[in-house]
């Protein structure tokens, strides 16, 4: 099977589907247009995937430049993994979206909201597929700049303050990482990723490449939201369009993990980042805060998309700490996480969207006997939840399995004892999404709400059921994740 210029063509097909978006000036041919874009991108992310197993890494070579001088998309079972979940969540996300967004955002915007979805949809792409540092922050910026204004269309007008929030910090991580990406240029004279690789372990004078991998670290880790720097997520996440948190949820955080393991393991190389710095030793501790505190707020919190936001944080934590053992345990449960987690909470927000449309509101009291009046809806919701928690049969399970075995191997059982208590912790609050839809009674005022319409709970259970499929049979997501630990750890791609 010939790859040929799918690579290209993963990133080139939305970034010109974008502009012609805001031509279709009318809503329905905008989403059947955007819908038809993201399964094309999912067929040509499996096609990559098989032909990476099969073959090993793929190089592409844009305008016939070899690299390092020209770009290079490079291709191995780390990235072609993303890429699947990425593309797999857009092409669950798109078809939902359509009475999401006409629910949540005045049809003039249709358009607009489609084109700037496939522009973040580009940028997520590129940072994945390219091999070359510097386009990793392009297309960092082209995500992020489309991110802002999808937040902004929420129906909140808290959804412009979260959407300046998250600029800021936006703002400051790119920044960071363009430092640290001009540092490296600066000693070694080249942004191609593998030559980078070579390159910086033969710079006589180390200093600046210390200074470039505190900068790149910072900046990655507040994209990637982990705990202190996570600030920007739970407002994005609360007051943005549903499809939007969705969509953010299941594949913008996964990416920023992604950057990190490409930086750390292929870039910087595990010996530098976890012998000559202390990435361990900083990285370790601020996961475990993530996953306590993220779990402990979530708590706390009545408005249900907030609360799964401080969710995300917890997992965030889970993705970070098992890049903090460096070691195939330790990454193969953080790469088989990025798939899990996108399947359960892409899934938990589109239920959170069936609910927002019928009820109007996703605050926990809305949920009072909700269960008996919308019951696959529910029922969808409370499976989602119980992946996060760790439930046996859940993907959640396997993820977290592989984080106990990570930390037992390492002699470290304090920290898999923590990671028992998150799930204990996040127990309690999916305990409380349970107890107000099924032993509560709604109020006597509150209407007969009905199911949510097939079009929503179809791309809901399809992530659901995804979740529940690959917590028993684990054969592909944790062969593709262990096959990818062993390329990070310098085995054969």
């Amino acid at each position: 099977m010939s790859a040929g210029h799918l690579p290209i063509l993963q990133v080139a097909i939305p970034l010109i589907a974008a502009p012609l978006c805001v031509l279709l000036r009318r809503p329905g041919l905008a989403w059947a247009f955007t819908t038809l874009v993201s399964w094309a991108l999912f067929a040509i992310s499996i096609l990559l995937l098989i032909r990476v197993l099969a073959d090993g890494t793929i190089s592409y070579h844009l305008g016939g430049w070899a690299p390092p001088f020209g770009i290079e998309y490079r291709l191995d079972a780390v990235n072609s993994f993303v890429l699947l979940v990425i593309t797999g969540i857009a092409a669950v996300v798109t078809p939902y979206a359509r009475q999401s967004v006409a629910q949540e955002i005045a049809a003039p915007r249709h358009n607009l909201f489609y084109a700037l979805y496939l522009l973040a949809l580009t940028g997520l792409l590129g940072i994945t597929a390219t091999g070359d540092a510097f386009n990793i922050y392009v297309f960092m910026e082209i995500s992020s700049l489309a991110s802002y204004v999808l937040i902004a269309l929420g129906p909140s007008r808290r959804a412009r303050a979260a959407a300046f929030q998250y600029l800021i910090m936006g703002t400051i991580g790119a920044t960071f990482l363009l430092i640290g990406i001009g540092l490296l240029y600066m000693m070694t004279g080249t942004l191609n990723l593998a030559d980078l690789s070579v390159r910086i372990h033969e710079v006589p004078d180390m200093r600046p490449i210390y200074a470039a991998f505190a900068f790149v670290t910072i900046g990655v880790l507040i994209k990637l939201a982990l705990f202190p720097l996570h600030i920007w997520l739970p407002n994005a996440y609360t007051y943005a369009p549903t499809a939007v948190s969705a969509f953010l949820a299941a594949s913008a955080t996964k990416v920023g993990a992604y950057v990190l393991l490409r930086f750390v393991f292929t870039l910087f190389g595990q010996e530098f980042s976890f012998e000559r710095m202390p990435l361990m030793e900083i990285l370790m501790p601020l996961s475990l805060v993530a996953i306590l505190v993220g779990s402990g707020v979530a708590i706390f919190q009545t408005n249900l998309k907030r609360l799964f936001a401080y969710s995300s944080i917890a997992q965030i934590g889970y993705l970070a700490l098992g890049i903090s053992f460096a070691s195939t345990s330790g990454l193969t449960g953080a790469i088989v996480h990025i798939f899990n987690h996108a399947m359960m909470k892409g899934g938990i927000f589109l239920a959170l969207g069936c609910i927002m449309l019928r009820t109007g509101s996703v605050e926990l009291s809305a949920l009072n006997g909700l269960g008996r009046r919308m019951p696959f809806t529910m029922a969808a919701l409370v499976i989602g939840g119980l992946g996060l928690v760790g439930v046996p049969v859940t993907s959640g399970f396997v993820s977290k399995w592989y984080l106990v075995q990570a930390a037992l191997e390492a002699d470290l059982w304090p920290v898999a004892l923590l990671i028992l208590l998150g799930s204990l912790l996040a127990l309690i609050y999916v305990g409380r999404v349970i107890e107000a839809a099924y032993f509560r009674t709604p109020a006597p005022e509150a209407p007969a709400y009905r199911e949510a319409p097939w079009q929503m709970l179809l791309p809901t259970w399809i992530l659901i059921a995804a979740s529940l499929y690959f917590g028993v049979h684990t054969e592909i997501t944790v062969g593709v994740a262990e096959r990818a630990a062993a390329t990070l750890l310098g085995g054969a791609s």
